[in-house]
């Protein structure tokens, strides 16, 4: 007996939810039925009622689309650089260059000695690379030439270090770097002007009445804004072979940098550590000296962009949220203006057993359904400017996903927000008074 009855509770309940679930359904359908009406009936007041909440998540969307391609772009860029490297500079990164120039301009280039004593000395460096920048070179071949193409030495590690892709041919092995072979590796536009369609491994340059062989080719850099490893107008070449034709010293006007990855069980704090000590050590700075060199890492610089980023993010968000808020005040005042014209039909419902709180939701969600309309419509006009621009930005540009939610979001919350006040008062009437009520 007990069964049965527990058995037609669970049933009753689950009759109760339904039904429920049913009213539910069929008050959001009549809202955007009535919303739809709304739009239909009164075409010009709709439109100009949306056309701030068009605007607005148009200005905050577009806004926001491309400053998120802009900093995907800037920071995959960045990211070629190695967010597990160490670059050892005369400047640090998080500093205005003007606020102390000539402070760090005396300062010591890294030096190949450097290079040396932390290769020796330091536990926690696992690749290591010096770079010696030396000079803009004109390369010749037979009646072709490429005028300042940079001219680049570089440790033996370089390659590994950076990850380095290559359009044709390889990179130096030990011996030729080692025995400092007149061998080089060149950059995409170096060999398209210089070669034209001929394959240019294997081929012959000058370089300064040195003749060197060409036996790679760096892949081509793609439409990063921020080319950090751009190597399209460049030539590598060994340290130890730029030892014999070019200028290596740390006076070099073009100046020098060591490049560092920590060892594998090794943080980049602890190599930040083990770097301080060599190189202070090598350098014979007394304790109480500042030190005269600089750690950079790409946090440094990812740190920076995400203030600047966040700024424009804002900007946007600012121009946005005024023609949202006219949009809204629309938007209630198309509200208040249904509510009155429904007067009668709400008070009839209430009369038959129509609750507040489904006279509020009704309301609500016909609020929320416009400013969902205007924020689609903003959306759609992002995206047709967006595919515009396409092909006439210097970076891609897209509406992703998440940009899309966050438009539709800003919608809902300001059909909420615009709805609210229109909605109590339709769910606040009293039945008799409303029926009685005259337009």
């Amino acid at each position: 007996m007990d069964f049965k009855i527990d058995h037609l509770i669970v049933n009753f309940g689950q009759i109760l939810k339904t039904t429920r679930m049913k009213v539910i359904l069929r008050v959001i359908y009549e809202s955007v039925m009535q919303a739809v009406d709304q739009l239909i009936s009164n075409k010009l007041r709709s439109f100009l009622s949306l056309l701030g909440i068009t605007i607005g998540i148009f200005c905050i969307i577009a806004v926001q689309s491309a400053v998120n391609s802009l900093q995907d772009n800037v920071m995959n860029s960045l990211k070629k650089l190695g967010d597990d490297v160490i670059y050892i500079n005369k400047m640090p990164w998080d500093e205005d260059p003007s606020q102390n120039y000539w402070k760090y301009m005396r300062r010591p280039n890294p030096s190949y000695e450097d290079f040396q004593a932390i290769k020796a000395k330091s536990k926690a460096t696992g690749l290591i690379d010096y770079h010696v920048f030396i000079g803009a070179k004109t390369l010749k071949w037979r009646s072709s030439s490429v005028e300042r193409a940079i001219a680049i030495a570089v440790t033996y590690d370089f390659d590994e270090l950076f990850n380095v892709t290559y359009d044709k041919g390889r990179y130096l092995t030990q011996t030729e770097y080692f025995h400092g072979m007149n061998k080089a590796m060149i950059g995409y536009k170096v060999a398209e002007e210089l070669f034209g369609s001929v394959d240019p491994i294997g081929k012959i340059v000058k370089m300064g009445g040195h003749s060197i062989e060409v036996i790679g080719v760096f892949e081509k850099s793609g439409k990063d804004l921020l080319k950090v490893m751009d190597f399209d107008q460049t030539i590598i070449v060994s340290y130890e072979l730029a030892k014999k034709i070019a200028n290596v010293k740390t006076s070099n006007f073009w100046g020098t940098t060591i490049n560092v990855k920590p060892k594998s069980g090794f943080s980049m704090q602890e190599l930040k550590d083990d770097l301080t000590w060599v190189i202070r050590s090598e350098r014979r700075l007394k304790p109480k000296e500042d030190n005269n060199f600089a750690l950079n890492s790409l946090s440094i610089i990812a740190k920076l962009m995400d203030s600047v980023f966040g700024v424009l993010n804002l900007v946007g968000f600012v121009i946005g949220i005024f023609a949202i808020i006219v949009g809204g005040f629309s938007v209630a005042n198309i509200m208040f203006v249904s509510v009155k014209e429904r007067t009668n039909i709400i008070g009839i419902k209430k009369a038959l057993g129509a609750k507040q709180n489904v006279i509020l939701l009704e309301f609500l969600i016909e609020s929320v359904i416009l400013c969902v309309i205007g924020g689609v419509i903003g959306l759609a006009l992002v995206y047709v400017l967006l595919v515009g621009l396409k092909d006439t930005l210097p970076f891609p540009i897209y509406l992703d996903v998440i940009n899309m939610m966050w438009g539709l979001g800003i919608s809902i919350v300001v059909g909420v927000a615009s709805g609210l006040i229109p909605a109590l008062q339709a769910a606040r009437m009293d039945p008799v008074d409303a029926i009685r009520h005259t337009s």
